[in-house]
C-alpha cells in the first residue's frame, strides 16, 4: 500500500515558474513507476510526466517538454515536478500517482494503470 501527498501547488502567472513536490509512504519506493498526471475542468486526465521504475527515465508528453522536469529520490520517497514557464493552459489540479510492479502490462502512460493516486494540488496560471 502507497499513500501519495502532493504539494506545491498555487497561483502564478504567465511565464512563472512552480515546484510540485509527491511525498510517499510504503514500502519500495523505487519499484513503482510514478507519474504526474493532470485534469482541467471539463477534460480528461491527462499525463504529464512519468518516472519510470528504479532507473527513472523521464517521459513527457508534447505540451509540457522542455518546459517541465520530474524528478525522483528514492532514498526520500519522493517525485517532484518543475514546473517552467508556465501557461495559462497548464492551469488545472495536478495528481501524483504510482504503479506497482504488477501492473507494468499497463505501461507507464494510460491512467488506468495506475493504483495509487494523490488527493490532487491546483495549479492556476493567470494570464
Amino acid at each position: 500500500q502507497v499513500h501519495l501527498v502532493e504539494s506545491g501547488g498555487g497561483l502564478v502567472q504567465t511565464g512563472g515558474s512552480l515546484r510540485l513536490s509527491c511525498a510517499a509512504s510504503g514500502p519500495n519506493f523505487s519499484s513503482y513507476a510514478m507519474a504526474w498526471f493532470r485534469q482541467a475542468p471539463g477534460l480528461e486526465r491527462e499525463r504529464v510526466a512519468t518516472s519510470s521504475w528504479k532507473n527513472g527515465i523521464p517521459f513527457y508528453a508534447d505540451s509540457v517538454k522542455g518546459r517541465f522536469t520530474i524528478s525522483r529520490d528514492n532514498a526520500k520517497n519522493t517525485v517532484d515536478l518543475e514546473m517552467n514557464s508556465l501557461r495559462p493552459e497548464d492551469t488545472a489540479v495536478y495528481y501524483c500517482a504510482a504503479l506497482s510492479p504488477a501492473r507494468r502490462g499497463y505501461g507507464l502512460f494510460r491512467a488506468e494503470g495506475y493504483d495509487y493516486w494523490g488527493q490532487g494540488t491546483q495549479v492556476t496560471v493567470s494570464s
